[in-house]
């Protein structure tokens, strides 16, 4: 093919294509009023499920720290360390003790045998019998004491590494490489992505209305999201001060970008009402100028300015205020604003 019989060909297919855009029907919905669940708002926090703070159980200075802030860890790991120096003596020195009273068992044994058999040739006296025997028993006391320290001695050697309790991620550390730490104090927090809940406070006079098993939708302004639940639970308890009740709405898992702490919208059902919807995507923003594109019987197109509520979980808005029930509006402004434009 020719070099302008290709130009031809390229031009007249632009064409075609061209003309069976232009053809297309602008897409339009009417406006009516439509039932729908009516909800109450209440706003809350995002916290995870399983969130802990590990401590240091024996004193000693901080000799390594595995992971920081922001890492992922695994069920198991090593966060820090703690240096042994002072549970290896402790371990040296209840090692010992055992040895030690061990000997004077065996020794208290050899007495004890000893004194029966010198009793039994009246050497002795009944008395003396009983005086070994009870140094005997005695001795037998303070070796299983010492067995019994030995192994606590063992169990805090191993105290010395720090494991994360299951996998999930660090949301603070409270200790510092070289650093003096004793029992109890602090070391790192950490939370489990995968098992978050959002916690909402809800006044006492609305909980008739939402019920003990609520139907409820989280919204997550942030994100621009919607979140199903997995489950929730309605405390059954107030607080004195607020007078409100917290309600625990548990998410699904796993759900990307959200983490502890974001804020959040709970949408609990409590009835039915009539509203009038329209897409988010018939909405046009300009500035501070809020307006959806008004096709008339004429196939006609007239930008107006309307008042709308914030998209739901569906992706539509409702009308406040500009707009009335039987009107058509373009489906999606972005298409109609070009052709209003075209038609200018």
């Amino acid at each position: 093919m020719r070099r302008n019989d290709r130009f031809a060909a390229v031009f007249l297919l632009a064409s075609l294509s061209a003309g069976a855009s232009a053809a297309e029907p602008l897409a339009t919905t009417t406006i009516q009023y439509r039932e729908v669940a009516q909800t109450y708002s209440a706003e809350g926090v995002v916290e995870a499920t399983r969130q802990s703070t590990v401590s240091a159980q024996i004193s000693g200075r901080i000799k390594e720290i595995s992971f920081d802030v922001g890492d992922r860890v695994r069920k198991g790991q090593v966060l820090l360390r703690i240096d042994e120096s002072e549970a290896n003596q402790g371990v040296a020195g209840s090692r010992a003790r055992v040895l030690q009273a061990q000997a004077a068992l065996q020794n208290a044994k050899i007495n004890y045998e000893r004194s029966k058999q010198l009793l039994e040739q009246k050497f002795i006296s009944q008395s003396a019998l009983d005086k070994a025997e009870s140094d005997y028993r005695m001795a037998q006391a303070q070796a299983a004491a010492s067995e019994a320290g030995a192994e606590q001695s063992a169990l805090t050697q191993g105290y010395t590494s720090v494991v994360s309790p299951y996998a999930g991620v660090v949301a603070a550390r409270m200790v510092e490489l070289g650093e003096m730490v004793t029992v109890g104090k602090p070391l790192m927090t950490g939370f489990d992505p995968t098992q978050m809940r959002a916690i909402v406070s809800v006044p006492q006079y609305k909980l008739s209305e939402i019920g003990q098993r609520p139907t409820v939708s989280i919204e997550i302004p942030s994100l621009s999201r919607w979140l199903k639940p997995s489950s929730v639970v309605v405390q059954p308890t107030a607080d004195a001060r607020t007078h409100s009740t917290l309600v625990k709405v548990s998410l699904r898992e796993n759900e990307n970008g959200v983490y502890p702490g974001m804020f959040v919208r709970a949408h609990f059902e409590i009835g039915k009402t009539k509203k009038m919807l329209i897409p988010a995507s018939a909405v046009v923003r300009r500035s501070e100028v809020v307006a959806v594109y008004v096709v008339d019987d004429k196939s006609a197109i007239n930008l107006r300015q309307v008042r709308v509520s914030e998209a739901s979980a569906n992706g539509e808005v409702e009308v406040l205020s500009g707009l009335a029930a039987g009107e058509r509006v373009a489906v999606h402004a972005i298409k109609a604003g070009m052709e209003f434009k075209n038609k200018k």
